[in-house]
């Protein structure tokens, strides 16, 4: 199967994965200094011993997940060049500049993170703990750059395009784009989520072992209470983005929606799997309207089905809706458990079978992120820039992808390992409290 790979499969291959794994560093570049941040301030509003060791845990942690995001990122930057000349050719001079202003926040995290890391007892304790807000809004902004440019290839925007040529560059309309402020915002949840519950499942489960542990109910209630807040304003950043889609992208609202009919009053699919030789959607509960409402408020609103565009020009429905259906219901569960832990504030910490759900069920968040970042990249698909350019015809012709592909592919699965290790071992290890 893998001598039969055509260069486009296994360049695109390669990307899916350098992007799957460096998604992970990159929300925790955004979330990690948040919780590590909180932890400092209790400890210098209350003088907690717990929480000063858990803020220096999580530094560490920040350090560690850091210095795998540069070199991933990097990775990447150098993937962009080799693997999409033509995308970069024609793209470069006009979403230069976000990517030039992420590298800048980027030095500043390292920046912020150094005297972090090494100013506990060298700077006065209200400055280290501003050293750590620096490290979260530079990480926030660095992710912010990079996604303004991403988001740009789903609403291309800033320039003229005469005779094949780009004109009239304005790079900050090109970052401000009409999209860019409802699918930031989207990600910049999503990592949030994504983090505080995968650091809250780590220690539920301590929790189970030891209730009575101070350092890891701490450690719970801050990451919790973070994943929590995200999870539940996110479905309201959902909804906007779905509505954005369906202005923008028609094809891809109809992809995530197993939506094959143009009709009026269209229905909301849950579960089915599109079957796109016979342009059906089979096995879906389906609601009535519900698709019209979302997209447009209007129960009887017409929503464009995948069979207006030619076959060429669709996204690929069956990935599309169900990575959209795998992300949304991760996001329903994570938001089920954030409102379960708000009812039992008090009782929280023996509350053995919520602790065991999120657990176990806490690392959802990961998936949905996996997920939403399929329906961002494949529902665009044919396109490397909407409307504009082809994926296809964007590729390098240099032969024989699958090498490379599968090198770092091996090379992610090595890091992936050395992280485990390290978190484990210099992280969430149990401290005796």
């Amino acid at each position: 199967m893998l001598g039969a790979m055509s260069d486009l499969l296994a360049a695109r291959s390669q990307m899916a994965v350098s992007l799957a794994f460096h998604i992970v560093f990159a929300v925790a570049g955004i979330a990690m200094p948040v919780l590590m941040a909180i932890a400092e301030w209790r400890w210098l509003a209350r003088g907690d011993v717990v929480a000063f060791e858990l803020a220096k845990r999580w530094a560490r942690g920040t350090a560690i997940l850091f210095a795998v995001g540069a070199v991933s990122g990097t990775v990447l930057s150098f993937e962009l060049g080799l693997l999409w000349p033509r995308f970069m050719a024609f793209a470069g001079p006009i979403i230069g500049m976000p990517f030039s202003l992420e590298g800048f926040a980027f030095f500043l995290e390292a920046i912020f993170l150094g005297i972090y890391l090494y100013g506990w007892e060298r700077v006065p304790p209200r400055v280290h703990w501003a050293a750590g807000l620096g490290v979260a809004v530079s990480g926030a902004a660095s992710g912010l750059f990079v996604l303004t440019a991403n988001s740009w290839m789903n609403h291309p925007a800033g320039f003229s395009f005469v005779d094949g040529r780009v004109m009239d560059v304005n790079p900050w309309a090109a970052m401000f784009h009409p999209g860019w402020a409802i699918e930031c915002l989207h990600m910049m949840l999503a990592a949030y989520l994504c983090i505080g519950f995968a650091v809250a499942a780590i220690h539920a489960r301590e929790l189970l072992r030891d209730g009575r542990n101070r350092f890891h109910r701490q450690a719970f209630a801050i990451a919790l209470a973070v994943g929590g807040i995200a999870a539940v304003v996110q479905p309201l950043s959902g909804d906007a983005s779905a509505k954005l889609a369906a202005q923008t992208q028609p094809a891809k609202l109809a992809a995530m929606e197993g939506q094959f009919e143009t009709e009026n009053g269209a229905p909301l699919r849950i579960g089915g799997l599109p079957d796109e030789g016979a342009e059906v959607t089979r096995g879906a509960v389906e609601i009535p309207g519900a698709l019209s409402w979302l997209a447009y408020g209007d129960p009887r609103a017409t929503v464009r089905g995948l069979k207006s565009w030619p076959r060429e020009d669709r996204p690929p429905a069956a990935i599309v809706h169900v990575a959209f259906q795998i992300m949304v219901g991760c996001g329903v569960v994570l938001m089920l458990l954030a409102l379960a832990a708000a009812t039992k504030r008090r009782t929280l910490y023996d509350a053995r079978g919520l602790l065991r759900a999120i657990a176990v069920l806490g690392w959802l968040g990961f998936v949905a992120l996996e997920a939403g970042w399929t329906v961002t990249e494949v529902g665009r698909q044919p396109w490397i820039v909407y409307r504009l350019i082809r994926t296809a015809d964007a590729v390098t012709p240099m032969p024989h992808l699958i090498v490379p592909f599968l090198l770092f592919t091996a090379l992610y699965v090595f890091l992936g390992v050395i992280v485990i290790v390290l978190l484990r071992r210099h992280v969430f290890a149990s401290p005796r409290a």
